[in-house]
């Protein structure tokens, strides 16, 4: 059986494209050859299985009142034992956690990350193995970052939030890789450009096979 990477994530795993002028499709979503979780399979080859589960506004345990199953809290049981047995849990979420409707700060979304940590190790989708999960910190929003609807203070959470998830790993002994230099677009500043997965795979691919 191939080794089976689950990417748990938002819509940075989706691939939402804020600029369609920089998908080869010209659409709101970048293609098979272009995002992230299938240019990780790519670079892995045929021994592994790498499977998207992307969805835009997904937080990791805030509930939204505005959209109904955005936390990945409340679906992770369904979500990890559809794909089971896995190897490897990669979760990159809290870009939608500082949406300034869910009142927390960087430290509170790193509490949340560390509860839905907690909940995946505890989903028997493990094959008999050991809990297997990578958490990856989105890069943070950028300076000219401005939507009206995820609000005020985005930018200054996502910048602090590395260094809160940083302990949250190690207390939980799961792995930890921080996205920061990969390319966010200039047209909202808080998604990947084409360039940006492709950097974020091409990190990826050398770092999980040593995690495996």
């Amino acid at each position: 059986m191939k080794r089976h990477i689950l990417c748990l994530g938002d819509s940075n795993t989706f691939g939402y494209c804020a600029d369609p002028n920089d998908s080869a499709d010209h659409t709101y979503r970048f293609n098979e050859e272009e995002r992230w979780p299938c240019r990780l399979q790519a670079a892995l080859g045929a021994e592994y299985l790498v499977t998207e589960e992307g969805l835009s506004g997904r937080t990791t345990v805030f509930v939204d009142a505005l959209h109904e199953s955005m936390d990945a809290l409340s679906t992770a049981y369904a979500t990890l034992m559809s794909h089971e047995p896995l190897d490897l849990l990669v979760i990159m979420l809290g870009t939608n956690d500082t949406k300034e409707r869910f009142g927390v700060n960087a430290a509170g979304i790193a509490v949340g990350m560390e509860r839905l940590i907690k909940k995946c190790k505890s989903v028997e989708c493990w094959g008999g193995k050991a809990p297997n999960i990578l958490i990856v910190c989105p890069p943070p929003i950028g300076e000219g970052f401005f939507d009206e609807v995820m609000g005020n203070g985005c930018v200054e959470k996502s910048r602090a939030l590395a260094a809160h998830l940083v302990p949250v790993a190690e207390r939980n002994a799961v792995h930890f890789f921080d996205a920061k230099d990969c390319e966010f677009n200039p047209v909202d500043h808080m998604h990947l450009s084409r360039r940006g997965h492709a950097q974020l795979a091409e990190k990826l691919a050398k770092l999980i096979p040593t995690l495996l």
